[in-house]
């Protein structure tokens, strides 16, 4: 798999990485951590050196997991969590509860350095660098060792900028995908900033993969969309799907569409097994014609970002 520049960390990230919210997560209906240790083995065997976790996925699981398939291999991967929502289940944004937070995940993922650190969807107002001292604690451990770059995970272009212009962030996972372009606007500034940016989110919540079409019935996490909004949705993959060659699976057309992104430094698709992962990684090896990422470009300027879509 090709790598690209972390922005300018000095760091270099697999074009695809791992999301590991799902790893052996009882909230997505999965909980062998052997079939999780084999996602993570094979995502390394297919050359992926990237992988994005937090505390509270699987309250604290998928860290540990990382940890135990990552350790032999711990210099040669490039590993992201966050801060805001404990592995216990509890939200917190105190300034003085960044350092704590930060050993426990460095505890679970057996590390003793972390590569990239994000605020997780913070309110708007702790994305402003003018106002809020997170930024400054996260220097004082950069300058420590203890992380390499920090940033903040959110869903706005006007997010996007707001970090950009009043921190001096180098990560941003951003939420974007064929169906959510709004954030787009604001990449050549990341870019020109040396910021390097993760996209979340790559599959819609799973509409771009393929496998749910007209009359799909939902459960667990994803049963939260209105009939109104299923009907929406299932037209827009109909028309999604119409755009991509027949040859081309939905799931690689939508993990291709963010690469054609030159600002993007990686994008991260969760998997609940390792064919689905494997396949994941397989995306990385064709792009998609000009004229498709446009057709693509031009769906969302004239159908969604009106009116986009609730995630």
């Amino acid at each position: 798999m090709k790598n690209r520049p972390f922005g300018n960390t000095g760091m270099s990230v697999s074009e695809i990485g791992l999301g590991a919210w799902q790893l052996a997560n009882p909230d997505w209906g999965v909980g062998d951590r052997n079939e999780a240790l084999k996602i993570v083995q094979a995502a390394l065997e297919a050359g992926c050196n990237f992988f994005d976790t937090a505390p509270g996925y699987g309250g604290g699981r998928s860290e540990e997991l990382l940890g135990q398939g990552l350790k032999s291999v711990r210099k040669d991967v490039v590993i992201c969590t966050k801060f805001g929502h404990t592995a216990e289940g509890a939200t917190d944004w105190r300034v003085e509860a960044i350092r704590p937070s930060l050993e426990a995940s460095m505890k679970r993922l057996q590390t003793d350095y972390l590569d990239i650190v994000l605020m997780h969807n913070p309110a708007r107002e702790m994305m402003d660098g003018r106002v809020a001292a997170h930024y400054e604690e996260f220097e004082k451990l950069k300058a420590e060792g203890v992380i390499r770059a920090y940033g903040v995970s959110l869903d706005w272009r006007a997010e996007l900028e707001l970090v950009l212009d009043t921190t001096r962030s180098q990560a941003a996972e951003v939420f974007f995908n064929a169906l959510y372009q709004e954030t787009l606007p604001a990449y050549p500034k990341a870019q020109e900033r040396g910021m390097g940016l993760i996209i979340k989110v790559p599959l819609d919540s799973g509409w771009l993969s393929g496998k749910y079409r007209a009359g799909h019935k939902f459960d667990g996490v994803r049963n939260r969309w209105s009939p109104e909004v299923l009907r929406r949705r299932s037209d827009l993959v109909e028309k999604f799907a119409a755009l991509i060659p027949d040859e081309r699976s939905m799931a690689h057309a939508a993990l291709q569409f963010v690469l054609a992104q030159p600002q993007v430094s990686t994008v991260i698709p969760g998997a609940k097994n390792v064919a689905q992962a494997l396949d994941n990684f397989t995306a990385a090896d064709k792009q998609l014609g000009a004229e498709i990422v446009q057709a693509i470009r031009n769906l969302w300027t004239r159908e969604i970002e009106s009116d986009p879509l609730p995630w």
